[in-house]
C-alpha cells in the first residue's frame, strides 16, 4: 500500500501566534507560509509533489541543515 501524500505534513499553517513563539518567528512563519501556498497554486499538486516528493516540511528542514552545516563550516 502506498503513503498518500500531503504536501504540508508538519507545516504549521495556522494564522494564529503560538503561545512559545516569538512576534519576528511568527512574522517569519506567515510570510513563509504565503509563499509556500504560492507556489503550490502556480505550479499544481502534482508537480509540487514532484518537487517535494516528501512535502514541504521535510525540504524545508533539510535545507535548513545544509544552511546551518554551512554556516558552522565557515565559521572554522
Amino acid at each position: 500500500m502506498t503513503k498518500e501524500y500531503s504536501a504540508f505534513e508538519g507545516l504549521n499553517l495556522n494564522d494564529a501566534r503560538m503561545e512559545n513563539e516569538t512576534r519576528e518567528q511568527y512574522k517569519s512563519r506567515l510570510k513563509s507560509n504565503k509563499e509556500i501556498l504560492k507556489l503550490y497554486n502556480k505550479v499544481g499538486r502534482e508537480q509540487f509533489q514532484l518537487m517535494f516528493p516528501d512535502g514541504i516540511h521535510e525540504a524545508m528542514s533539510k535545507a535548513t541543515e545544509k544552511a546551518n552545516a554551512e554556516s558552522l563550516g565557515e565559521a572554522k
